[in-house]
């Protein structure tokens, strides 16, 4: 029989491209598509991977492929 589901936690992850939007000098802006943070959900067990994920997944707002983080 399986063990229980005890181990599985659900996790959240989240695109570095947050702080994207910068202004320098010439006040020129970033573009990007939309403005704000894209979030995606998934599972992990946490006995095989006890430190924080990151994972290469598209991001709708910077229009390309970012990795996103683990966030609590």
């Amino acid at each position: 029989m399986g063990k229980g589901k005890g181990t599985r936690i659900t996790i959240t992850l989240e695109c570095e491209c947050r702080n994207d939007l910068k202004v320098n000098n010439k006040a020129e802006i970033k573009i990007k598509r939309k403005k704000g943070i894209f979030r995606y959900t998934s599972s992990k067990n946490k006995k095989n991977t006890p430190t924080r994920i990151e994972l290469n997944k598209f991001c709708p707002y910077c229009n390309c492929h970012k990795k996103f983080k683990e966030i609590k």
